[in-house]
Formats: C-alpha cells, sequence, structure tokens
C-alpha cells in the first residue's frame, strides 16, 4: 500500500468513526433522518474540512471525491434504525469519539505530511482535524463539548500523538509506521484519561493578595 493510499484509509476511517458518533448525537437530540444525515456529514468533514482550507490545497478532500459524503451518510442511516439498541448512546459516543479522534488526529498529520509542510504545521492540522468535527457536533447538538471536560486528556492526547508521528519521521520512519504509532498514543491517552482518570493539573483560582 502507498502512502498516499494508507492517508486516504484513514480519512475515510475518521469520517465513517466520526458519522457515527455525529448521528447518536442526532438520536439524543431525536431528529429525523436528514437532521442525522446532516449531524453526521458534519461532524465527519468538518475537522478535514478546515484542515484543506487551511493547508490551501487545491480542492478540499470530499468535494473531489463524494464517496465521503455518502460513507457519512450511510451511517447515519444505519444510526437511526438501530440507535434504540444501546443502552447509552451517551457512553457509545465517547468511546466512538476516541477512536475518531485517534484516526483523523494521524489522517491530519499524514495529509500535511505529504504536502510538505514542517512540524509545527504538521502537529497543528493533527488538531485541526481530530478536534474540529467533534467540536461543532457538540455545539450545534448542545451537548458540552468533549474538548472542554475538565481535566480529560483530549487536546493532550491529540498533541501526544501528532508530536510521536513527528518524531518518529524524524527518526527515520516509514510514514505509515510513524501515523500508527500517532494513532496508537492519542487513543492510549484518551482511554486512559476515560477509565483511569489520567489528567493534567488544571487552574485553581487564588483570592488576589492583599497589598499592606
Amino acid at each position: 500500500m502507498t502512502p498516499e493510499a494508507f492517508v486516504a484509509g484513514l480519512d475515510y476511517g475518521s469520517v465513517l468513526i466520526f458519522a457515527l458518533t455525529g448521528a447518536l448525537v442526532a438520536s439524543r437530540a431525536q431528529l429525523d433522518p436528514v437532521g442525522f444525515i446532516f449531524m453526521a456529514t458534519l461532524t465527519a468533514v468538518g475537522g478535514g474540512t478546515l484542515r484543506d482550507l487551511l493547508l490551501g490545497r487545491d480542492t478540499v478532500f470530499w468535494v473531489s471525491k463524494p464517496s465521503y459524503v455518502l460513507v457519512a451518510a450511510g451511517a447515519a442511516l444505519l444510526v437511526f434504525w438501530t440507535a434504540h439498541l444501546f443502552e447509552s448512546r451517551y457512553r457509545v459516543i465517547i468511546w466512538l469519539d476516541s477512536v475518531a479522534l485517534a484516526v483523523a488526529v494521524a489522517a491530519g498529520v499524514g495529509v500535511a505530511s505529504e504536502s510538505g509542510f514542517g512540524p509545527v504545521v504538521v502537529i497543528i492540522m493533527g488538531f485541526v482535524t481530530g478536534t474540529f468535527g467533534g467540536l461543532m457536533r457538540d455545539v450545534v447538538g448542545n451537548e458540552v463539548p468533549l474538548i472542554l471536560k475538565q481535566g480529560e486528556l483530549y487536546l493532550t492526547a491529540a498533541f501526544c500523538g501528532a508530536m510521536a508521528a513527528v518524531l518518529l519521521g524524524w527518526l527515520g520512519f516509514e510514514r505509515s509506521q510513524a501515523l500508527i504509532a500517532c494513532a496508537v498514543v492519542v487513543w492510549i491517552l484518551r482511554a486512559g484519561s476515560l477509565v483511569w482518570g489520567w489528567r493534567l493539573p488544571t487552574y485553581k483560582p487564588r483570592p488576589p493578595r492583599m497589598r499592606g
């Protein structure tokens, strides 16, 4: 498999999984099938769209290949008919989102690397691809954005995964190996935060000092 095909596969994977999370949010909002498709597609292509616009690519990925939108729409209709089978849809959303985040960060890193950008831009594009679609989903669906959950590793997980990919690429690893490692690092950190409460210290406000 060529590096380009591998990155395209990551894009398809992130579109599919993010679409499932968007459709599940639509189920919590009790939308109709068109609403499901809208939420799923918005979530699935939001991060990649912003990435491609910022990178100045000739065509946004889903415009050049509308099959991405068809994948998202298919996932939306699947969830429309099966969402009632899940006892806790929010828990499913959280775990699917953790997988989607991992795959999407790797996809963003891969696209930026292919385009010849440096480490800073590569890391930022990993951030953007991994988080923007989910942020749009939560805001439109009137949910608390997962990236703003206090103390949870989300942005940190995306940053560490993108950093791992850049470092492995600098050390001479193949691009596909670096991207797989990126996804694994992101998912392990996110899952550890959900299961074992891994987190960074949060800001604690203090009363201002009284001047004597």
